[in-house]
């Protein structure tokens, strides 16, 4: 039998918001090697005579490196084994899940994949708010706020700052005031609505309403953590906050 690796996307938290083909994936596997932000529900999804293994990272801190990864990949389907990497969200789209399978394909494991609902998509669903909308957003860029240890996170402004597009920024909580002052250096005013979304989907998810020039601010006094996604632009003026909900901008007039 070919070795093979399941490339699974688990979505953003909410079980049902996998697709069959993940869910089929995952009630295949011998081995799950899971990451760090996939749901405590989906992971109740996994089968129980599989071994779990769970390779996942923080901001700054890698306990398993990303090598180290590959290669449990191929060591477990060189065993026979039926192996589901579970990534949440997309793997391909911010997942690293292309270099995991470039890396097995190149040492004769094949891959088959099942794509997630990457976390922009659970957000807007989850918040209402559209990614794009006739007269407001004409398109979407996604950019990761994050590099590695040491880097510079040199991202085009100049292309980002498009007050017709809806910005969407992954991993961004702990650079969100550099990447404010870069968007607004190039152009895009400081009233530009952002809404950012904690653990979208899952019973935990947290919002908070703010806008481009007070967002670093905000999201201090707020204490977001990762995961926190950040939707900037027009779309977000679509926001409706539920009756629980209360803005930022409110609690503080509030006292």
């Amino acid at each position: 039998m070919t070795a093979k690796v399941s490339l699974i996307g688990a979505g953003p938290g909410d079980p049902e918001l996998m697709t069959l083909r993940a869910v089929r994936m995952l009630s295949e596997a011998d081995v799950v090697v899971y990451d760090r932000l996939v749901s405590d529900e989906i992971m109740a999804l996994c089968p129980p005579h599989a071994e779990l293994i769970a390779v996942g990272k923080c901001p700054k801190n890698h306990p398993v490196p990303q090598d180290r990864i590959n290669e449990i990949l191929y060591e477990q389907a060189t065993q026979g084994r039926q192996v589901a990497r579970l990534k949440g969200g997309d793997p391909m789209i911010f997942g690293r899940g292309s270099e995991e399978a470039a890396y097995l394909i190149e040492n004769g494991i094949e891959v088959e994949y099942a794509p997630g609902i990457t976390a922009a998509q659970g957000a807007s669903c989850s918040t209402g708010v559209p990614l794009t909308h006739r007269g407001l957003a004409t398109g979407v860029q996604y950019v990761t706020g994050h590099r590695q240890a040491g880097t510079t996170l040199d991202l085009d402004w100049k292309r980002l700052a498009d007050p017709d597009t809806t910005l969407v920024i992954y991993m961004g909580v702990s650079n969100i005031g550099q990447i404010a002052v870069g968007l607004m250096t190039e152009g895009l005013a400081a009233s530009t609505p952002v809404l950012a979304v904690s653990r979208a989907t899952s019973a935990q998810e947290d919002r908070l309403l703010t806008s481009l020039g007070s967002v670093a601010q905000d999201s201090r006094d707020a204490g977001l953590k990762p995961p926190t996604l950040f939707i900037i632009g027009k779309v977000v003026s679509l926001y409706r906050a539920q009756p629980q909900e209360l803005p930022l901008a409110a609690i503080r007039a509030n006292g």
